[in-house]
Protein backbone atom coordinates (compact mmCIF):
# COMPACT_ATOMS: atom_id res chain seq x y z
CA UNK A 1 0.00 0.00 0.00
CA UNK A 2 1.38 3.42 -0.93
CA UNK A 3 2.11 6.02 1.75
CA UNK A 4 -0.73 8.23 0.49
CA UNK A 5 -3.21 5.36 0.83
CA UNK A 6 -1.96 4.66 4.37
CA UNK A 7 -2.66 8.29 5.24
CA UNK A 8 -6.33 7.73 4.39
CA UNK A 9 -6.55 5.16 7.19
CA UNK A 10 -4.51 7.08 9.74
CA UNK A 11 -6.47 7.38 13.02
CA UNK A 12 -4.42 10.49 13.86
CA UNK A 13 -6.49 12.34 11.24
CA UNK A 14 -9.65 11.77 13.30
CA UNK A 15 -7.90 12.84 16.51
CA UNK A 16 -6.80 16.06 14.82
CA UNK A 17 -10.34 16.70 13.52
CA UNK A 18 -11.63 16.31 17.06
CA UNK A 19 -9.07 18.67 18.59
CA UNK A 20 -7.74 21.20 16.06
CA UNK A 21 -9.32 24.64 15.77
CA UNK A 22 -10.41 26.67 12.77
CA UNK A 23 -7.61 29.18 12.13
CA UNK A 24 -9.63 31.90 10.35
CA UNK A 25 -13.03 33.25 9.35
CA UNK A 26 -16.41 33.41 11.01
CA UNK A 27 -15.69 30.30 13.08
CA UNK A 28 -12.09 31.18 14.05
CA UNK A 29 -10.96 29.22 17.13
CA UNK A 30 -13.91 26.81 16.96
CA UNK A 31 -13.01 23.12 17.20
CA UNK A 32 -13.16 21.73 13.67
CA UNK A 33 -15.63 19.00 14.63
CA UNK A 34 -18.12 21.68 15.78
CA UNK A 35 -18.17 23.56 12.46
CA UNK A 36 -21.72 23.61 11.11
CA UNK A 37 -22.50 21.48 8.09
CA UNK A 38 -23.72 24.46 5.99
CA UNK A 39 -20.31 26.13 6.47
CA UNK A 40 -18.57 22.97 5.27
CA UNK A 41 -21.03 22.70 2.36
CA UNK A 42 -20.09 26.25 1.37
CA UNK A 43 -16.42 25.22 1.23
CA UNK A 44 -17.42 22.10 -0.70
CA UNK A 45 -19.09 24.28 -3.34
CA UNK A 46 -16.47 27.07 -3.43
CA UNK A 47 -13.38 24.93 -2.92
CA UNK A 48 -11.59 23.83 0.22
CA UNK A 49 -8.41 25.70 1.17
CA UNK A 50 -5.16 24.11 0.02
CA UNK A 51 -3.05 21.89 2.22
CA UNK A 52 -3.78 20.02 5.40
CA UNK A 53 -6.66 22.26 6.51
CA UNK A 54 -8.45 21.69 3.21
CA UNK A 55 -8.06 17.93 3.60
CA UNK A 56 -9.37 18.15 7.16
CA UNK A 57 -12.39 20.22 6.17
CA UNK A 58 -13.18 17.93 3.23
CA UNK A 59 -12.94 14.90 5.51
CA UNK A 60 -15.13 16.57 8.11
CA UNK A 61 -17.69 17.44 5.43
CA UNK A 62 -17.92 13.76 4.44
CA UNK A 63 -18.20 12.70 8.08
CA UNK A 64 -21.04 15.16 8.71
CA UNK A 65 -23.08 14.45 5.58
CA UNK A 66 -22.91 10.75 6.42
CA UNK A 67 -23.99 11.27 10.06
CA UNK A 68 -20.73 10.03 11.54
CA UNK A 69 -19.91 12.91 13.91
CA UNK A 70 -20.35 10.55 16.85
CA UNK A 71 -17.01 8.98 15.88
CA UNK A 72 -15.17 12.19 16.78
CA UNK A 73 -16.71 13.01 20.17
CA UNK A 74 -14.84 10.29 22.14
CA UNK A 75 -11.57 11.62 20.67
CA UNK A 76 -11.96 15.17 22.04
CA UNK A 77 -9.26 15.92 24.62
CA UNK A 78 -10.72 17.55 27.71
Amino acid sequence: MAKQENDLFNPEILIELANNKMPFGKYKDWPLYRLPEPYLAWFHNKGFPPGKLGMQLATLYEIKINGLEYLLKPLVKK
